[in-house]
């Protein structure tokens, strides 16, 4: 597989930015609310933890036939970060799938900034050969499932540790 490398997106209201480490200690803050994780559990990062998690995502997959897409979400009007959204991308150029996820910190939460950057991700997405876009989510996350329905992601049956696969595929 050819790898893809993240690119800035922009929206209306967003621009998402590849990740960099220099992003950790900002998104520290923006992550810093234990209530984000409620549904994907453990506790929030302090800013050397982020920092090293970040420096293995920037690093990419050790799997060749694996790229990862990471992307802070920076809030154009008020010039700060908010959130990020990630994309796993595997399989042949020509039908790839990507397992997406996001999140947005508590206090920008509500005002379709999660809805705004995970419909951007998934035409850059499809701009670049991914056919198949999949989001677990925990069946009690109202929210996400909110995010997922307007991205154009419909639930399946499918359960993977507890979570409901939600899927699109190419003209969906």
């Amino acid at each position: 597989m050819t790898p893809i490398a993240p690119e800035p997106i922009r929206t209306e209201r967003l621009l998402l930015l590849p990740l960099l480490v220099a992003h950790a200690e900002e998104m520290a803050a923006v992550l810093a609310d234990p209530r984000l994780h409620a549904f994907i559990g453990g506790s929030p990062a302090d800013p050397a933890a982020l920092r090293a998690r970040y420096e293995r995502l920037v690093a990419g997959s050790p799997d060749p036939a694996v790229s990862w897409g990471n992307w802070v979400i920076r809030l154009a009007d008020e010039e700060c970060l908010v959130g990020t959204v990630q994309a796993t991308v595997t399989g042949p150029a020509d039908g790839r799938t990507a397992e997406i996820a996001w999140v947005v910190g508590t206090p920008w939460q509500g005002r379709g900034i999660a809805t705004e950057a995970t419909r951007a991700l998934i035409a850059w997405l499809q701009r670049h050969g991914v056919r198949t876009v999949i989001a677990h989510i925990h069946p009690d996350h109202r929210a996400s499932a909110a995010v997922a329905t307007a991205a154009g992601l419909t639930p399946t049956d499918v359960r993977h540790e507890g979570e409901i696969r939600w899927v699109r595929t190419a003209g969906g």
